[in-house]
């Protein structure tokens, strides 16, 4: 993911930390060839943790491939098959990729064995997101897709 895609992600992101409520959890994960996390855990959506999201972001850069699998299990851990939520929270897991990935049926699979009770949206950013991919993990997800195609349509389309 490069050049519009990565800029459309970033965009894609902020609006979506801009519309976190002070109650709300979150985390964010990045994802190429490696993975790492913002957070060890989920954490409370005050300034100061939206302050660091935001800061993170501005250091993603695109590198290496699309290796979503480890990013899958990081954003799914702690799910057990009807698990998954703190009591009286619905933990919703965003995907946002140029959707590249090759090893579909290894994450279908992964994703309904380590789902629990989440939800799992995914949204394609870029020319050439794998809509089939995107599509069928957001219903496995019991999620959505949304594809985003030209970075002037992200605030509209998030």
């Amino acid at each position: 993911m490069g050049g519009v895609s990565i800029r459309a992600a970033r965009s894609a992101l902020d609006a979506a930390i801009d519309r976190l409520g002070p109650a709300d959890r979150f985390n964010l994960i990045r994802f190429s060839d490696q993975t790492d996390t913002l957070f060890d855990d989920a954490m409370q959506a005050t300034d100061t943790n939206r302050l660091f999201a935001k800061l993170y972001l501005r250091d993603t850069r695109a590198q290496g491939g699309t290796l979503m699998r480890p990013a899958l299990h990081a954003a799914l851990r702690g799910n057990t098959e009807g698990g998954g939520t703190e009591e009286g929270r619905l933990r919703q897991v965003v995907f946002v990729t140029d959707g590249a990935v090759s090893n579909e049926t290894e994450l279908f699979r992964d994703i309904r064995k380590r789902l629990g009770n989440s939800r799992l949206f995914t949204i394609g950013i870029g020319s050439a997101p794998n809509s089939y991919f995107m599509r069928k993990a957001a219903e496995a997800g019991r999620g959505a897709f949304v594809y985003i195609p030209d970075i002037a349509q992200v605030k509209t389309r998030m």
